[in-house]
């Protein structure tokens, strides 16, 4: 008879895997990778030639919570605007490091614009487009010199929509004659790793350290970027940039993006990451970097501001009252977290919690720091109040919603603000 496993045989380790042990890369004030925690970034969709739209977008992204921001320099216009956006920025005490987005030209660009060469933070470079044929190498090579004559780093990033068509047909050939050839999307796969993986081994030959190169590996499909980062993570101790790459408009993109990056974070891969969503025309484009914190805190890498836990409703909870106070704190949360943050350090952990019913609320809200369990139908006009895990006060009437965040208001300041003055005392 098989004997039975006891809980200890049955426990599994909560948490992510062991974060793979990347080089750091310092751009500016925000360093990728290492010991470092995960890095946020974004890109603009203006023109940059457009130094008005560029400067004012660039500044939303930050706001939203964008660490880095990635530009694109495409011609001559867009180049000599660079030096000017980030002087613009400065003067509006935007401190965020730019990159450099370049394809095809870019060689010519940082070379003719040393202003653009100098202010930009990192460059991106596209193997699969930096040149052709016999100039492929030559201009890889001069913007890689371009990069460390200004000190700058450089992101190699393949792309599947661009990939370097003479290495993918080199492999495919070498698959052909094979004894057992492997499938033509393997093939794809590897050619993208050796693009990235060869394209870092050239500037490092040229000088350039460890320290100053991150690599990207994107596609379009979830499957497949998990495995190709996989690869890559295997294979290399560079710093590495992840995101699935033109992921698409609203719901699908993000649950592509997520999918795909959750599982790769949850096994330690990822140092920097992006959700290239489509946004709506006229759209919000501080949706790719909310998406980014989002997903980070949900999987609790990092914090960025308080959790508002909220149940979905049911038949039990047939009034619209808790879901109009959970939009509302949630509401008064984000307006309140730029003042919060100078004065309450700490605040982003603060997890709140905002219930339909008697089933599970009282039980979510002594979990959280600050909950409160609404009356579902039929249930008596009360709401309990839970600070700490302890019932606090209980709650009627038209002034609930109000009463309830003026409590948020002060557990806020009871709460963080000791933190505060502990940490003014120490210093």
């Amino acid at each position: 008879m098989q004997k039975r496993p006891c809980l200890a045989d049955l426990a599994i380790a909560a948490g992510p895997a062991e974060r793979r042990r990347s080089v750091a890369v310092t751009l500016g004030n925000v360093t990728v990778g290492g010991d470092h925690p995960i890095v946020v970034q974004s890109m603009t969709n203006t023109d940059t030639a457009d130094i008005d739209s560029t400067v004012k977008q660039i500044a939303a992204l930050v706001r939203a919570g964008s660490e880095l921001v990635r530009i694109t320099v495409d011609r001559e216009e867009a180049a000599a605007a660079v030096p000017t956006i980030r002087d613009r920025l400065a003067a509006a005490g935007i401190d965020v490091p730019i990159i450099g987005d370049f394809h095809y030209i870019g060689h010519k660009l940082l070379a003719e614009y040393p202003g653009c060469a100098e202010a930009l933070a990192k460059y991106r470079i596209n193997p699969g487009n930096v040149g052709f044929r016999n100039k492929r190498v030559s201009q890889f090579d001069a913007i890689i010199e371009t990069a460390l004559k200004h000190d700058k780093p450089v992101r190699i990033g393949v792309n599947w929509g661009s990939l370097d068509q003479e290495l993918l047909t080199l492999l495919m050939d070498d698959n052909g004659r094979a004894e057992r050839p492997i499938s033509a999307t393997a093939v794809m796969r590897e050619a993208m790793v050796r693009s990235a993986l060869l394209s870092a081994a050239r500037a490092e030959e040229l000088g350039m350290g460890r320290d100053k190169i991150i690599l990207s590996a994107k596609v379009s499909d979830v499957q497949q970027l998990i495995a190709v980062y996989r690869m890559l993570g295997a294979r290399c101790d560079y710093a590495l940039h992840l995101g699935l790459t033109e992921a698409g408009m609203s719901s699908k993109g993000l649950i592509a993006s997520s999918a795909a990056m959750g599982i790769l974070l949850q096994e330690g891969i990822g140092d920097t990451i992006r959700y290239s969503l489509t946004p709506e025309p006229g759209g919000d484009r501080t949706l790719e970097v909310k998406a980014c914190q989002e997903l980070l805190q949900t999987m609790g890498f990092r914090q960025f501001l308080p959790i508002v836990s909220a149940c979905p409703g049911c038949g039990r909870t047939t009034s619209s009252l808790f879901q109009e106070l959970a939009r509302d704190i949630q509401k008064h949360i984000n307006e309140r977290m730029p003042a919060w943050r100078e004065a309450y350090p700490g605040v982003e952990s603060m997890a709140v919690a905002v219930m339909g019913c008697v089933v599970n609320g009282p039980g979510e809200s002594k979990h959280a720091d600050i909950g409160i369990s609404l009356p579902g139908t039929g249930e008596h006009p009360a709401a309990p109040v839970f600070i700490d895990g302890e019932k606090a006060t209980t709650l009627r009437g038209p002034n609930l919603a109000a009463d309830f965040t003026a409590l948020v208001e002060d557990y806020v300041a009871r709460r963080y603000g000791a933190e505060a003055q502990r940490q003014n005392d120490a210093a």
